[in-house]
């Protein structure tokens, strides 16, 4: 802020001049003392003059609604939301979300720092506020092919910018926990330019949870217990309750958090898709839950902002109070949160009428080369009839390591029955055109009669292509490959539908309502059509089986994967 700005900014303070805005008439919540008091609010230039009596050229009457601080996402991958950053923007503002602290992991595992770049670029002059983690993980272990490798020369070329925070969630937990050096050189990156260090640390405890911490890790967003939630807080974790489309552990976790404790507590979306933000809200989201569990509002009001803002070093925001930016929103209580209206450094947000399709970036197109893969790249040999299996876990990322007797053929090649309840599970690298395909059995998933494939694969993103039969299988892959990347479904040689993802092969510029009512279509033949599992999601389920980091069992572009021994191991017991 400038000497001029200040200058008037104390003036309409002390009563000198008008405001440019006054919100009169509200309930304004004061996070700092946690009481609620009737008065108006003055906004200069985007900024808070006061709290008190004012006039202003601008008036708008709050209606005796409550007035709360812009809501602060602490971690989000926007990719998840399968839209661009100015679409995304356009559904979580209406919801009272000002700010997101987001990892670019997703993207950067394609494109590298040309997808950091186009972050950046792609996010400027939104009406949300948008600030980056640089990814720490890229790939995120060496256990696959990624896109691109972001490594300690790599991350000190970005680390410096105004928006970018800090370093990314540090997902590899081995690595870190066991001082590698690679690990200790992106740590230091981070450290030397005084940023701070996301982490991602499920299952971590004791003596491994004091090496993670003892390494300047400063959050962790993967808790699923209260007892994990204290333990981290009492080794000074910021802690960020997650409620996403595919992780919700918010309630899970509320019983865990105390008078004493809440201010390490914040609020966090990590992956949340248009459907659910439509439906259900962002943030704002985790308000109603958080108080319809018992949390007292103004408590849950402080996660949902002034603990964000002080835990990520924003000391312009998280507060309705002079000085700070004019971030607000107007809701109809404090239960339902119902969002009235949505200030951005004190300018109201107008929804657009139409969606505006950004064109889509040469910098992160047409990110798709399988190489040599044909349908002979899904031929499964086998040595024995009983062989590992992923299983599925309703509602979670998690997987059980399974078994089970399968039919071999004469020649040693797997055959599918379709009363087995498994499905074949391919991740073809997408990349670098190795040729590689990874192969695995997948138990719970249903699909019958045909094949779904995605360029989202976490975290790497190659392909993955879950079927019953290896011609509908490749098919799939090849027509994505066409496509520069997407999602598609297949029955009996026919494309059923599919949805473009031109940006990455993993996002869209065509705005979140129509990725939302293209999902439901989806949706709607994955189960009905293809007898996908009715209790998974069909594409956020299958998206997240090549996920080599979270427990128990997982598959890559070079091999199915045990997750707790860190290692490979054979399709075979």
């Amino acid at each position: 802020m400038d000497s001029a700005l200040r200058r008037r900014l104390i003036a309409v303070a002390a009563g000198r001049s008008n405001a440019d805005l006054v919100i009169r008439n509200a309930h304004v919540v004061d996070v700092f003392s946690g009481t609620v008091k009737k008065a108006d609010v003055a906004v200069v230039d985007g900024y808070i003059a006061g709290v008190g009596s004012y006039s202003g050229t601008e008036t708008v009457d709050a209606n005796e609604n409550y007035l709360i601080p812009g809501l602060i996402d602490s971690h989000v991958h926007i990719e998840s939301s399968l839209v661009d950053p100015a679409s995304f923007a356009n559904l979580v503002v209406p919801h009272g979300t000002t700010t997101v602290i987001a990892d670019p992991h997703e993207i950067c595992n394609v494109c590298g720092l040309d997808a950091l770049d186009y972050m950046l670029e792609a996010s400027e002059a939104l009406p949300l506020d948008v600030f980056f983690m640089i990814p720490s993980c890229v790939p995120a272990t060496p256990f696959e092919h990624a896109g691109a490798i972001l490594d300690a020369p790599s991350l000190k070329q970005r680390i410096d910018h105004r928006r970018i925070l800090g370093l990314g969630e540090m997902m590899d937990m081995v690595g870190t926990i066991a001082a590698e050096e690679r690990i200790l050189e992106k740590l230091a990156v981070a450290e030397k330019a005084g940023k701070l260090i996301d982490g991602h640390a499920p299952g971590v405890e004791g003596s491994d949870l004091d090496a993670y911490v003892a390494a300047g890790i400063h959050t962790d967003h993967e808790c699923a217990t209260p007892t994990e939630l204290q333990e981290r807080i009492s080794r000074g974790m910021y802690v960020l309750l997650r409620e996403g489309s595919a992780c919700q552990d918010l309630q899970n976790l509320l019983p865990g958090v105390t008078a004493e404790n809440a201010h390490m507590c914040l609020f966090c979306t990590d992956d949340r898709q248009p459907k659910s933000i439509l439906e259900s809200g962002h943030i704002d989201n985790h308000l109603r839950i958080a108080v319809a569990s018992g949390l007292d509002p103004i408590l849950a009001i402080r996660m949902a902002t002034l603990n964000a803002a002080q835990c990520f070093r924003l000391h312009d925001r998280g507060a309705i109070a002079p000085g700070l930016r004019a971030d607000m929103v107007l809701v109809d209580n404090l239960s339902d949160f119902t969002v009235q209206a949505v200030f951005t450094q004190g300018e109201r947000y107008q929804e657009p009428v139409d969606a505006i399709e950004v064109p889509v970036s040469p910098s992160v197109s047409g990110r798709v080369d399988i190489g040599s893969f044909s349908e002979d790249s899904l031929v499964m040999k086998l040595e024995s009839s009983l062989v590992r299996v992923i299983d599925v876990v309703p509602g979670s990322v998690v997987t059980n390591a399974g078994q089970a007797h399968v039919t071999v053929d004469s020649q040693g090649v797997y055959q599918n029955d379709l009363n087995s309840d498994l499905v074949k599970l391919a991740v073809v690298e997408r990349h670098n055109g190795t040729g590689n395909v990874g192969l695995a059995l997948l138990r719970g998933y249903g699909l019958t009669e045909g094949a779904i494939a995605t360029t989202i694969a976490h975290d790497s993103h190659n392909i993955i292509v879950a079927g019953d039969n290896d011609a509908d299988m490749a098919l799939a892959v090849t027509r994505l490959s066409e496509l520069g990347g997407g999602i598609i479904m297949v029955h009996n040689n026919e494309v059923l539908d599919l949805l473009p993802l031109p940006i990455a092969g993993l996002m869209t510029n065509k705005g979140g309502t129509y990725v939302a009512e293209k999902f439901q279509v989806m949706h709607d033949i994955a189960i009905h059509r293809l007898k996908v599992n009715r209790t998974l999601d069909p594409f956020m389920t299958l998206s997240f089986m090549a996920l080599p980091v979270i427990p128990h069992l997982k598959v890559t572009d070079m091999g199915l994967f045990d997750v707790d021994a860190f290692s490979f191991v054979s399709l075979e017991v």
